[in-house]
């Protein structure tokens, strides 16, 4: 097969992620609810290890290291050098239970063979890639790199995020902030003028009908979209619930009982497309694409 297309990591993307500590920011606060719950989520969906698992966009491998713990088998690639290197230390921390690899690359263009993988994750780049075509283009790299009945999940930022964190945290006082609301509420793309850095960076906030339209052009079978957090991510008091073991299991609780509730899956600040890659072969429709490296 051809060379790969080249993508170019955006600038606005690696100053924010050099501002924060991604694996941090998933051990307190909201975050710690996103992990487990997201670690849940793939408990009890993902095929038993040894099984064979992409975590594109892995980040520092919060995720990717667990599932290694846990026995598969786990290929981490994210686009943030920063990340890749953290990643690579944790993994060198549990000697027992490496990554089977963790390198810098782009969902867009994976550097994997087709038909690869179990299981593919792709807990961020989506909504790194503000540009529809894009989003498309890294699902199908991901229905490429699958084992026909392999498992994707995909997640993705609410549209409806920054209005309920501002209405939580009083972040409305700042009319800079009250500008990115609007814009993320017109057309779900997330702007951040500003140097503020937990006003988050380049975007795209989806709807819940948005996330799986995707997923079904991208060819493959659509099974569900469950909510991550829940409602409870807005607690004011959420670092002293979480803190409360008794307090923590009923909100884990909570989150689980709500994941499919269709009211209620726009109002967590992420959600999860669960989908199968069909038995056939590739979509009629794609074919024809642009060449990939199978290497």
């Amino acid at each position: 097969m051809g060379k790969s297309r080249k993508h170019e990591v955006p600038l606005e993307l690696l100053s924010h992620y050099g501002q924060r500590d991604e694996y941090r920011r998933l051990d307190s606060g909201p975050g710690a609810l996103e992990r487990v719950r997201t670690q849940d989520i793939i408990r009890r969906h993902a095929p038993a290890p040894p099984a064979t698992v992409l975590d594109v966009g892995g980040g520092p491998g919060a995720h990717a290291c667990w599932l290694a713990r846990e026995g598969y088998r786990v290929h981490l690639l994210d686009p943030v050098p920063l990340h890749v290197e953290q990643a690579q230390q944790a993994s060198a921390a549990q000697p027992e239970f490496p990554l089977a690899s963790a390198r810098v690359g782009d969902a867009r263009a994976l550097p994997y063979r087709d038909a690869v993988a179990e299981v593919a994750l792709l807990l961020g780049p989506l909504y790194h890639l503000p540009e529809r075509e894009a989003r498309i283009r890294a699902l199908r790299e991901a229905w490429r790199a699958l084992k026909p009945g392999g498992m994707l999940l995909v997640a993705a930022i609410s549209r409806f995020a920054s209005i309920l964190d501002g209405l939580a945290r009083g972040l409305f006082a700042d009319s800079q902030f009250a500008r990115i609301v609007e814009r993320d509420l017109a057309d779900g793309q997330h702007r951040n003028p500003t140097d503020h850095p937990e006003y988050f960076t380049t975007a795209f906030f989806h709807r819940v009908e948005e996330l799986e339209a995707e997923v079904r052009e991208a060819g493959f079978e659509f099974e569900a979209t469950l909510a991550v957090e829940g409602p409870a991510w807005m607690l004011q008091d959420f670092q002293a619930q979480w803190e409360d073991v008794a307090r923590r299991e009923r909100l884990l609780w909570a989150a689980r009982m709500l994941e499919d509730e269709p009211t209620i899956v726009g109002a967590s600040a992420h959600f999860l497309a669960l989908a199968r890659r069909s038995a056939g072969g590739r979509p009629e429709a794609w074919a024809g694409g642009p060449p990939r490296e199978n290497g």
